[in-house]
């Protein structure tokens, strides 16, 4: 896994019960995937100039802990499978050596024009096959 992203929690992003609304937690995965993807080489503009975008289809998140105002959060990533026109990322959201939040969420690649599914890019499925 790759830290890929690190994220201090606002107030504005704790509910009434005190703990990150879980919509929050959708940002900070998509946050982490742009993040993950510069790593990798591949910057959004790069992508998107390139002709394709990439569209979530599915997430899964399972929450072990909750995060609270002012924790400090580290979501690693990894590429967990790669298909011909789209790929599956692992997040991991990390307060400190605990993990409260595992996610896997699916990407398809799309062209830009609207004009729908693409095969993943040879350049897009080198960078996610080096995780």
């Amino acid at each position: 896994m790759t830290v890929a992203y690190r994220a201090t929690v606002r107030y504005l992003e704790v509910d009434q019960q005190g703990v990150v609304f879980n919509a929050w937690y959708l940002a900070y995965l998509d946050e982490a995937m742009t993040a993950y993807l510069i790593l990798r080489g591949v910057p959004y503009p790069a992508l998107t100039g390139s002709g394709v975008d990439v569209q979530l289809v599915h997430t899964e998140l399972d929450w072990r802990g909750a995060a609270r105002f002012g924790d400090e959060l580290a979501v690693d990533v990894r590429a967990d499978a790669l298909g011909r026109t789209s790929f599956r990322l692992a997040f991991e959201i990390r307060r400190g050596d605990e993990v409260i939040v595992t996610a896997r969420t699916v990407y398809v690649v799309v062209a830009v024009d609207g004009s729908g599914k693409r095969e993943l890019p040879d350049f897009l499925r080198a960078a996610l096959a080096e995780s």
